[in-house]
């Protein structure tokens, strides 16, 4: 029912197309092919490797527009049903059932977004390792698929969820995962702690490299279940029923 209330919004579905194209297309059009020396920090076998400016940007602005659309979209889908959800409750619905449906449908949609935002990025230029670089971005998607449910089971108010999301997701994997900006970054201990730092390494290493982003994979997997055991336990106390 969450996946047929989502397929039936069609101007949610066009955006989803829409949104990514637009931002590779401007990066197309706009960034240069001057040489760029930058670090992939979360190799220890390679400091630096050297790529087209162009080519950074459409990586990185691969994950930023998956990360962006997937935790706003993580955000609506816990906050838009939350009456629902506490009358589903009432009924003998276990919290935990709800919350798990929710993710088990945003999964769904992160593969689908990873899956055509990895096919486009390949209509630019080929990618070193497409299917790895695509679990990147499904990566990206349930760390941050997660963050979005944990704010949305967190705050009432959808404008201050859009707040919360954009604070983050700006800062974060709008800016200072750039790996231009990361090479040149003082303190960039406070980055690699930071949601974004390992799905966006280990999409950037499948991309361009041959080494195996297998540490950045488990971080970004020990990450998203962070958020995503946090959203469970303020979605149940919030759901609950209290005798």
């Amino acid at each position: 029912m969450i996946l047929k209330m989502l397929f039936r919004r069609r101007i949610v579905l066009l955006l989803l197309v829409l949104m990514p194209l637009v931002f590779l297309s401007v990066v197309e059009l706009t960034a240069s092919t001057k040489m760029i020396l930058f670090r992939l920090a979360s190799l220890d076998k390679m400091g630096f490797i050297e790529e087209t400016q162009k080519q950074i940007s459409l990586i990185f602005f691969s994950v930023t527009s998956t990360g962006f659309l997937v935790s706003f979209l993580a955000l609506n889908l816990i906050q838009i049903d939350s009456n629902v959800n506490r009358r589903l409750v009432i009924c003998g619905y276990h919290p935990f059932e709800l919350l798990i449906s929710n993710l088990l449908s945003l999964l769904l949609v992160i593969f689908l977004i990873a899956i055509y935002i990895g096919l486009l990025i390949n209509v630019f230029f080929t990618v070193r390792h497409l299917l790895l670089f695509i679990f990147g971005l499904v990566l990206i998607g349930f760390v941050y698929g997660c963050y979005g449910l944990a704010i949305g089971s967190l705050v009432k108010g959808k404008l201050e969820g859009v707040f919360f999301i954009v604070l983050l997701a700006n800062i974060d994997a709008g800016w200072l995962q750039n790996p231009m900006y990361y090479a040149e970054a003082q303190n960039n201990i406070i980055i690699r702690y930071l949601p974004a730092y390992y799905p966006s390494q280990s999409a950037i290493v499948a991309a361009f490299t041959d080494y195996s982003g297998t540490n950045a994979c488990f971080f970004s997997i020990l990450y998203g279940s962070g958020f995503l055991v946090l959203s469970l336990l303020i979605f149940y106390n919030k759901m609950r029923i209290k005798k």
